[in-house]
């Protein structure tokens, strides 16, 4: 069945986390374009746009590929969530509804039943992401759009070429409670710290995990 072209683009997200697409594979406009069942044209425009969330990187005289993993673009990615997600946690805690905050608790009762049961704390992705529900909370559009869009699908790349999973489930866990009570008594100022040594930490055993795997 043939994909429109305004469906392509989260297919080609897709591929490229999932590995269908690896790191490094040249990507030809034609051999997308018959794979899919697309014009070129749109497959250039899902390409411009997978560009834009950093999944994809051209080259000079060598087109377009999938990004290639680096403990250096590890490095880069987070250094930026650490001061983004930070500032998404002080705004949040000024703006945050009644709603957001029930739907922020609520889900971090669902992890604790999760990880008492099973002593593994997964990463959900969009709406099962307390990460980005919290993100939302902002109400900084701009800031949403970098967090939830432009900087999220590649840090998913990252978490699934290393299958991570948190070191401490329980930590984990502890530490999103302690930033969800800071942005809940309004507490700017200490939602930005705990955000940005949560996600310093997270860094540190990622990077760790990349090192190990990729020797």
């Amino acid at each position: 069945m043939p994909v429109l072209s305004e469906d392509l683009t989260p297919r080609l997200v897709e591929a490229v986390i999932g590995g269908e697409l690896t790191p490094g594979t040249k990507l030809s406009e034609p051999e997308l374009a018959r794979r899919f069942e697309v014009g070129r044209g749109s497959v250039r425009e899902s390409l411009l746009r997978l560009e834009g969330l950093g999944l994809v990187e051209r080259l000079p005289r060598q087109g377009a590929r999938v990004v290639q993993l680096t403990a250096e673009g590890l490095t880069e990615l987070f250094a930026v969530r650490e001061a983004l997600e930070g500032m998404a946690c002080r705004l949040a805690a000024a703006a945050i509804t009644r709603e957001e905050a029930e739907a922020l608790t609520r889900l971090l009762d669902e992890h604790q039943k999760f990880v008492d049961s099973q002593e593994v704390y997964l990463r959900q992705q969009g709406e099962e992401d307390f990460h980005y529900l919290l993100f939302k909370a902002s109400h900084n559009q701009m800031l949403v759009k970098l967090l939830c869009d432009e900087l999220y699908q590649l840090l998913r790349m990252y978490r699934h070429r290393l299958s991570y999973r948190h070191s401490d489930p329980r930590l984990a866990l502890r530490e999103h409670r302690q930033i969800l009570d800071a942005v809940l008594q309004g507490d700017g100022e200490l939602a930005e710290l705990l955000m940005r040594r949560h996600v310093a930490r997270s860094r540190n055993h990622l990077l760790a995990q990349f090192n190990e795997e990729m020797q």
